[in-house]
């Protein structure tokens, strides 16, 4: 059977002299389903809270809960952005006697250290609320949203570290069960404790939806604490064993507890500093627009409630909808990862271009259906999800540079499986600094007002995309298959005429939500066809894909 390139992965295994077993890890593979799969969960059902509460709220509501979040993301973008990776890593090592630290008390001060970091931030986000919400944010209103956030800083400095333990491990498990819960716990508790608070007023049930997503952070996080307890008490539970007596050879035992607290510290920032601040670019980027959109409005003459409306209806609800195909283009990243630095360390360039030929085309078909129906059913699409369709106009703009969104996935996979992850941070600045200026320059004019923020948003998107492909380009002398955008354009315009049609065609047999099924429905069917003729689409290519894949392998056996 052909492996496509790609030389297999073995079980790793880990020997514990004091029980005299070997526990079976995760493969790569097996771990990158499983949060695969975790993330196409909780993308679904992340979009719940998304639908139900504008119209418990409204978009005003949402903008109050929305505006608080970039803030906090910079916050825990600092505390926490490479702590799981370093804490994995030192971890990982650990067990293989590659350094002299141990597991336990690589777990202990980086527990110790992230906390005191959330604690100390967690009380000066408190402090300094009336301040932020006052001067940073522009709305005061946002003031009990902002308060009731801040304890999820210190709950997420400790999940960090825990899930980077797991990760370390190569036990995916209990990280995609803390998410999956921590999802659903935020679903119920979001909705719930913003009816609850409706009645006094919509800046507390902003503040009741934020309360319930701390109610999530909280349940994840004792998952995480309940499967570590569980793991620590019986560490063969749920892992195959090896017999005492088998003959494996067993890596240098770490020396842990004299180990030099400042040192494992050091050890820490120098693996997780670097990936911090490549995150913290994409987080005070949102913060920037954030910050600039609301002022922005303010200078275009723009009322404060129906600023913080549009900018919640933009953030809260559009861009959401934008991203939720991601999460196939995301998995094809995170495949394609370890498939180019294979073959880059292989030196087999012909390898890595067949590869980066198919992510394109991969993302390129799977994205552009989500294009095209954002696009031909924009508004009916708004009043269905949220009860207004007022709001598609932005969606409907926004729909075709979606498609240059999806696409940047692999490419920034690309650079970063290539070793080139500071020229994928480069055009990220880049972009984010093209962004904020004309947002600053459109959305303060009253002509433009909010669209000038979506103006500014889709040009990023289309500007990072193409920094992207030229560097990939320029690096691997890669060739883009022009002729695969001139296909898949093809598709797109004949699958948006079929659904156009079948939708307006309709209007009078059907009922509208009838109609909302039967035409996207059809221009799926249309655009499959189109896209097998022009052997855009294969079984080989299907068989990649996460959830369906393997039953297209079974098909193309047959």
């Amino acid at each position: 059977m052909k492996n496509n390139g790609f030389v297999p992965f073995t079980r790793p295994v880990t020997f514990n002299r004091e029980r005299g077993v070997v526990l079976k890890k995760q493969t790569f593979i097996q771990g990158a389903m499983i949060l695969l799969a975790a993330g196409i969960i909780n993308r679904i059902l992340g979009f719940i809270p998304r639908i139900a509460l504008p119209r418990v709220i409204g978009a005003e509501g949402v903008g109050l809960y929305q505006l608080s979040y970039p803030f906090f993301i910079v916050l825990v973008t600092l505390i926490t952005g490479g702590i799981p990776l370093a804490v994995a890593k030192l971890v990982a090592e650990a067990d293989t006697g590659a350094n002299r630290y141990s597991p336990q008390r690589i777990l202990q001060i980086s527990l110790s250290f992230t906390l005191t970091l959330g604690v100390v931030f967690m009380f000066l986000c408190i402090v300094f609320a009336p301040w932020v919400t006052r001067y940073v944010l522009t709305d005061e209103r946002v003031y009990h949203t902002f308060v009731s956030m801040s304890p999820m800083i210190a709950i997420i400095a400790v999940s960090a570290v825990y899930r980077g333990y797991f990760q370390g491990k190569q036990n995916m498990i209990p990280t995609a069960a803390s998410s999956i819960t921590e999802t659903i716990v935020r679903i119920i508790c979001v909705i719930w404790f913003s009816w609850l608070l409706l009645p006094q007023g919509i800046a507390q049930a902003a503040a009741g939806a934020m309360l319930g997503a701390l109610v999530g952070e909280f349940v994840g996080m004792l998952v995480l604490l309940w499967n570590y307890n569980r793991h620590k008490k019986d560490p063969a539970r749920s892992n195959h064993l090896i017999p005492p007596n088998a003959n494996v050879p067993s890596p240098a035992l770490p020396v842990d507890s004299n180990a030099s607290q400042t040192g494992l510290i050091r050890r820490l920032l120098a693996i997780s500093v670097p990936v911090t601040a490549g995150r913290l670019v994409g987080s005070l980027s949102y913060l920037a627009e954030t910050i600039v959109t609301a002022q922005s409005l303010a200078l275009a003459g723009i009322s404060r409630g129906l600023a913080t409306a549009q900018y919640g209806a933009l953030q809260g609800m559009i861009i959401p909808l934008l991203l939720l195909p991601g999460a196939l283009t995301s998995s094809l990243a995170t495949s394609l990862v370890p498939s180019l630095s294979e073959a880059s360390a292989q030196g087999d360039r012909a390898l890595i271009h067949k590869r980066m030929h198919q992510a394109l085309r991969l993302a390129l078909v799977t994205g552009a259906p989500f294009s095209v129906f954002m696009y031909v059913l924009a508004e009916p699409m708004c009043l269905v999800l949220y009860n207004d369709a007022s709001i598609g106009s932005m969606l409907k703009l926004m729909a075709p540079f979606a498609l240059f969104i999806y696409i940047q996935a692999p490419l920034q996979a690309a650079l970063q499986a290539l070793d080139r992850p500071g020229k994928a941070l480069l055009n990220t600045f880049i972009g984010a600094a093209i962004k904020i200026t004309l947002i600053l320059l459109l959305a303060s004019k009253p002509e433009y007002g909010i669209f000038g923020a979506v103006i500014a948003i889709c040009v990023n998107s289309t500007v990072v995309t193409l920094l992207h492909a030229r560097s990939v380009r320029n690096l691997l002398q890669f060739r883009f298959k022009w002729m695969d955008w001139v296909k898949t354009a093809t598709g797109m315009v004949i699958m948006g005429a079929a659904t156009l049609l079948v939708y307006e065609h309709t209007a009078i047999l059907l009922p509208f939500w009838l109609r909302m099924i039967l035409a996207p429905l059809a221009g799926l069917i249309v655009y499959f066809i189109v896209m097998g003729m022009t052997r855009m689409i294969d079984f080989h290519d299907l068989s990649r894909m996460p959830i369906i894949g393997s039953w297209f392998q079974r098909r193309s056996r047959k």
